[in-house]
């Protein structure tokens, strides 16, 4: 990307329906109420033969109190001092308003280019606010439609100039990508490592108020999400790309996407957060591993097993992680109950990591990025075809399998299907037959054996009857020679 494009302007005036056009995705959330953007959300652009990276932007406030306003405020201003083009949006229909004016003067001080550009620039009802627009002092606006994609081409003069400013400091920052790989033939049996160009994708995902954003910005370093005692501040899905240095020293690439709080269906209400819990959802499904996180205060709720539950169902590498640990004052006694709890509400997340953390002070994060990457690398666990039959002739001969009806199931031989996550394949007799209590059997020896813990284990059952060629077929088909063989012996 050559540089760096940031928009801004006041709220509902049409910024994120702008990013999702340059970005070429519904990537952020869109609605007739303003305020609904609160984070900043990058997205990679294009537009003709231009790429860059843009940010969505909150809309500008003029609180600068410590409110959700005023905190909105102040990471918009950042993002105006890390972009390398502020485009500045105002709303053609509503004309420049005195708020307009307060963040012209701002941007002016702040930002080394400004393009001005009035929205909703569509139809004669636009003129006068396009033709006022010359007031702010910024130069000629360029009339925009990010609803019907109207004055794009305006805006690509008005960048191809910049962008070639930038083009010899992107030449000098990218990455080199002429290298020399030597190929492995057993790369199927090895954990893929994740790269720059494949980071490990991590989504943390809770109730509203359990800490996703503060913990996100812990591990950051860095303010980047916005933050606050009040519940449900984030919206969109957001994601962050970072190299997290482990105890070891070694940085792992990693892209990890801060969710919105997930209440309980009959509570979500408003459209706008139906959105946002649909966005959160998508960030799990495209996840490879999921941190639920939780409240110590009170821990699993009915929610949270839900939202556990959906993680394990999705395929997922799940970890349980508990926030707030540093307001406990009985940490010993709580976290033996955690225990029990866990192994009680969530069997089928059987062996999997928990871990208390404190967002607030970053105790705990180094046990969360080893439980990740030790989660990670169970749900990338191949097993060779040899040992699982082995296994496989154990466990059958510790327990045979029942006859339901008087009809004997045979468990031939055993095979992994694949991996993220573990799959397995049993070809049997009667696969229809085998109960449901014997599959978790087989899957509770897996974990076990294998030590594949926590992560999500799909096994099924094959039959080989439909494989044969002679099933159903009472006798062979007359041959083409019988009439006259039979003619000749008359």
């Amino acid at each position: 990307m050559s540089f760096t494009l940031a928009i801004v302007g006041r709220p509902n005036v049409g910024k994120s329906t702008l990013f999702n056009r340059l970005v070429g995705k519904r990537l952020a959330l869109v609605d007739d109420q303003p305020g609904v953007t609160r984070d900043l959300r990058e997205g990679a652009a294009r537009l003709a033969d231009l790429r860059f990276t843009v940010i969505d932007t909150a809309g500008l406030e003029e609180a600068t109190d410590e409110s959700l306003q005023g905190r909105m405020r102040k990471l918009t201003e950042r993002a105006v001092d890390m972009a390398d083009i502020c485009l500045f949006m105002i709303d053609a229909r509503a004309g420049v308003t005195p708020t307009d004016e307060v963040f012209a003067e701002i941007l002016r001080k702040r930002a080394a280019h400004v393009i001005l550009a009035a929205n909703k620039g569509e139809g004669a009802a636009a003129d006068a606010g396009v033709i006022e627009a010359y007031s702010l002092g910024l130069g000629e606006p360029i009339r925009l439609s990010a609803e019907h994609g109207e004055g794009l081409n305006d805006l690509y003069t008005h960048l191809m100039p910049l962008a070639d400013k930038f083009a010899e400091r992107a030449a000098e920052d990218a990455p080199e990508v002429d290298v020399s790989l030597d190929e492995d033939e057993d790369d199927m049996d090895v954990v893929p490592v994740p790269t720059n160009a494949k980071p490990l994708q991590v989504a943390v995902v809770g109730r509203p108020n359990a800490g996703k954003s503060t913990l996100i910005n812990k591990i950051l370093g860095d303010e980047r999400l916005l933050t606050g005692p009040e519940a449900g501040i984030t919206r969109d899905a957001i994601s962050l790309r970072i190299d997290w240095v482990g105890d070891d020293g070694v940085a792992v690439p990693m892209r990890i996407f801060d969710t919105a709080g997930m209440r309980k269906k009959a509570k979500v209400q408003g459209k706008l957060e139906k959105l946002s819990v649909g966005d959160g959802l998508r960030a799990v499904k495209f996840a490879e591993v999921v941190v639920v996180l939780l409240d110590a205060a009170i821990p699993f709720e009915q929610q949270d097993l839900r939202i556990a539950d959906l993680a394990e169902r999705e395929g997922r590498a799940v970890i349980i992680a508990v926030n707030k640990w540093d307001i406990e004052d009985e940490k010993q006694d709580k976290l033996r109950e955690l225990k029990e709890s866990f192994e009680r509400l969530l069997p089928q997340l059987r062996g999997a990591p928990l871990i208390t953390v404190s967002a607030k002070t970053g105790r705990g994060l180094d046990r969360l990025h080893a439980a990740i990457m030790k989660a990670y690398d169970v749900w990338n666990r191949r097993v060779t075809t040899a040992s699982l039959n082995r296994w496989l002739s154990g466990m059958v001969e510790a327990h045979p399998p029942p006859a339901p009806q008087g009809k004997r199931i045979k468990l031939r031989y055993m095979t992994q299907a694949k991996t993220r996550p573990p799959g397995f394949v049993v070809m049997c007799s009667h696969p229809d037959k085998v109960p449901e209590s014997y599959s978790r059997y087989l899957v509770n020896g897996l974990r076990i054996d294998f030590d594949m813990p926590g992560t999500p284990i799909r096994l099924y059952m094959r039959g080989q009857n439909d494989s044969n060629p002679y099933k159903g077929r009472k006798k062979a088909p007359p041959s083409k020679l019988r009439k006259h063989t039979e003619g000749r012996r008359s």
